[in-house]
């Protein structure tokens, strides 16, 4: 089952940007599609696949900083190929 998947890293620190670029660069190293924003980060892959990247990453982001929020959205589908039709 293919998923697409949006995700917001907000650490709550003064040091927060290098817990993001280290996140997404974890992100891009483990071979799924990535698309990034200046608002968030996309992956686009096999369920399983995705959510085991998600899982150690994101643990692994938590054990570095202090406090943090991750929004995350989840859509059963790939959308990476998306245009708008307006």
């Amino acid at each position: 089952m293919e998923i697409s998947v949006e995700l917001t890293f907000s650490p709550l620190q003064d040091d927060f940007e290098q817990h993001i670029i280290n996140f997404i660069k974890k992100l891009r190293e483990s071979g799924l599609a990535i698309l990034e924003n200046p608002l968030s980060t996309q992956v686009f892959g096999e369920y399983k696949q995705v959510m085991a990247v998600l899982n150690t990453e994101i643990e692994t982001a938590f054990a570095l900083m202090d406090k943090g929020l991750l929004y995350m959205k989840i859509v059963k589908s790939d959308r990476s190929g998306y245009e708008p039709h307006f």
